[in-house]
Parts: C-alpha cells; sequence; structure tokens
C-alpha cells in the first residue's frame, strides 16, 4: 500500500468513520434488486453536497497559501472518490478552481469551499469525514463555515445504500459531524418534493454567494436522442447540437458523452463562476440538471433559456443568495413561463442566505 492509501485510512481508522453506525452495509432487499432487477432503471437524480471552510488562526479576508482546498493533493482527492464510488473522467484547472468530470456527475475546488455532486447509488455522504479531515491537515481549515445538502426525492429509495435510504437517516448521518444543523423539506411530499440540509449559523466569509439549479425530468424524447452515442459522434458535437455552448459564450467547457448515453460537462468562467449540465437521457427516467453560481440580477431569462432548450414535462428551480442578494427580492414574485403551471412556490429565511423554491409542470397539450 503507498504513504497515499495508508494516510487516508489511518485517518479514517482514527476518525472511526469506517465503523460509523450509519455505514452500514447493503440490505438484503437491495442486493437482490441489484443482482436481480426486473426493469433497467438508473438513479439519476443527484445529491449535491457543498462545504465552506475557515480558519481559526488566519484573518478572513487575508488567507495565507495554505489555507486553500486546492492544496489537496489530487491524489487524495481520489481516494475519497473512490469512497463515494465514482471515478475521475476529466480534470482540469484555472487560477481560481479545479474541476472534475467524474463518472457519476461532477466536482469543483475552489479556496475555501468544495462542490460535490453525484448521482446513481453513490454514497456522497461518506465524503464528508475524509473531507474535514484532508482541510485540516493540509490547509489548516479548523471551522466549517457553512454546509449544504441537497437533492429530490429518489424515484427509487430503496436501491441506495446507507446512509442515503431515507432523508432521516442523511440528516442523522449529518448531525454526527455538525452541530446546529437544520433539516427542511419543500414541495409536496406526496408528489415530488427536495430535501435541503444546512447549519443554522451566521457564516464568516463576507462574498454574497448566489446559485441557481434547474432540476429536469420527462424530457422531450427527440432532444435527447442528441445524447446517444449512436446519434452523435462526440460530446463537442452534443454541446453544440443543443446549444450548450451558448448559454455562457466566453466559458471554458469539459464535456463527456457516455457510451451508449448520457452526457455531463462543466463549464469554467472568469473569477471562479461555473456552470454545470447532466443528462440522463433515456425516456423512462429522463433527467437533466443545471447548476450555475454565476450572480444574476434577473434570473428569469437563464431559466426561460434553459427549458427551451431540453423542454421538460416538469421542472424544479432552487435560487440561494445571501440575504443581501437583489436578485432574490425579484424572485421573491412569482414567475411564470409559458406552457407550464407553476404547482409550488416557496420561500425559507435561513440565518444568511434566502432560497426561493419552484415547482412547474406542464400544461397538457
Amino acid at each position: 500500500m503507498g504513504s497515499r492509501q495508508a494516510y487516508l485510512l489511518r485517518k479514517l481508522r482514527e476518525s472511526s468513520v469506517l465503523n460509523h453506525p450509519h455505514m452500514s452495509p447493503l440490505r438484503a432487499s437491495d442486493e437482490i434488486l441489484r443482482q436481480f432487477p426486473t426493469t433497467y432503471l438508473f438513479v439519476s437524480a443527484e445529491k449535491l453536497l457543498e462545504i465552506w471552510f475557515t480558519t481559526s488562526t488566519s484573518d478572513t479576508i487575508k488567507y495565507t497559501s495554505r489555507n486553500d482546498l486546492r492544496n489537496i493533493p489530487r491524489d487524495l482527492i481520489e481516494d475519497v472518490l473512490n469512497l463515494v464510488n465514482c471515478k475521475v473522467l476529466q480534470y482540469a484547472q484555472s487560477s481560481t478552481t479545479d474541476t472534475y468530470v467524474l463518472s457519476e456527475s461532477s466536482m469543483f475546488i475552489f479556496r475555501t469551499h468544495f462542490v460535490l455532486k453525484t448521482c446513481g447509488e453513490t454514497t456522497l455522504l461518506h465524503a464528508v469525514q475524509p473531507i474535514l479531515e484532508l482541510a485540516r491537515d493540509y490547509c489548516d481549515f479548523d471551522i466549517v463555515d457553512q454546509v449544504f445538502y441537497s437533492r429530490r426525492k429518489f424515484l427509487r429509495p430503496e436501491l441506495q445504500k446507507s446512509p442515503h435510504t431515507n432523508f432521516e437517516q442523511e440528516v442523522a448521518y449529518l448531525d454526527s459531524f455538525f452541530e446546529g444543523g437544520s433539516a427542511y423539506v419543500l414541495g409536496r411530499t406526496n408528489v415530488d418534493c427536495w430535501y435541503l440540509y444546512t447549519l443554522d449559523k451566521a457564516c464568516i466569509r463576507t462574498k454574497t454567494d448566489q446559485t441557481l439549479e434547474v432540476i429536469m425530468t420527462d424530457l422531450d424524447r427527440e432532444k435527447m436522442k442528441i445524447f446517444y452515442q449512436e446519434n452523435t459522434n462526440s460530446a463537442a458535437e452534443a454541446t453544440k447540437k443543443v446549444g450548450i455552448d451558448k448559454i455562457f459564450p466566453n466559458a471554458k467547457i469539459f464535456d463527456y458523452l457516455f457510451d451508449p448515453c448520457g452526457y455531463s460537462m462543466n463549464g469554467l468562467l472568469p473569477d471562479g463562476y461555473y456552470f454545470t449540465i447532466h443528462i440522463t437521457p433515456e425516456p423512462d427516467f429522463s433527467y437533466v440538471s443545471f447548476e450555475t453560481n454565476v450572480p444574476y440580477q434577473q434570473y428569469n431569462e437563464i431559466i426561460r433559456k434553459i427549458i427551451s432548450m431540453f423542454n421538460p414535462g416538469k421542472f424544479t428551480t432552487t435560487i440561494f443568495g445571501g440575504t443581501a442578494a437583489t436578485s432574490l427580492d425579484i424572485h421573491r414574485k412569482l414567475f411564470l413561463y409559458s406552457d407550464y403551471a407553476r404547482i409550488d412556490h416557496q420561500i425559507v429565511c435561513l440565518v444568511d442566505y434566502d432560497l426561493i423554491y419552484s415547482y412547474y409542470k406542464k400544461h397538457p397539450s
């Protein structure tokens, strides 16, 4: 065993993460479903984890060169991803951001925070403890400034591995690492809903952070055919056919077309801004997600552009922003989109953030 594997395993054993009460083996029913599936189903709904760090030994504005999550060696990052059950397909750097296109979605690493999004039967929360250890050991980050964990309702929750079999289990797992956690459910629990876990605390950082996520299902079948290798020769071709390259024309795009189907891309923009898209095109469980931290005074047009691009039967939008973000004042008003009925529209006021959740369904033709 190399030094990097020994380091990570030692840290995991010291923290007892390998023996964590919520890291139980697959249940027998899950094993049966995995070995003898009656129908093929890819769990396309993504889990999203974002952790912000700071340190008690440095000024929050004048960090030292050591206070940077990008100092964590890439091989140790890949070991963490192995715990989550995903692999790195593409990796790139900018002056502000490390970007990873993964076998199951994406990861972005910035100086003081990281964003990890995974789909399928990945065990995303298994990344929490090793990331906390690595951030402390390599970056001197000994304070967690904020945590966000979110996902939409699973189509088949019994296919998930612990601690992701239900939201209550996920909350208990996160509570074992963080103090002051708060859990929310938005939307109609008997139809479709969205779960959020965050910390009930004021943040130290001064920069206003804004994030838009659009989650789309029941996609246009003709548009989804583009994301099959039998119809498209390359990821770059798929990117251009749909117009993804025109969403942010100045972005550097890293895209991947899966065999036989599926698509992922990360886009990097100046000043630490990004966007990412993930597509599961199979008609029985089609799914597209779009996410960006590009701040807008008015999100309506970018949302309209995205739903026109993919023509979903249903879609959910979530807009996060610091309480000083002017765009959220605008979005407290209800925005309507042609051909779609608004099913839900909810606002959550957190300590330092406001969240606006909306769910839309296409009118019958």
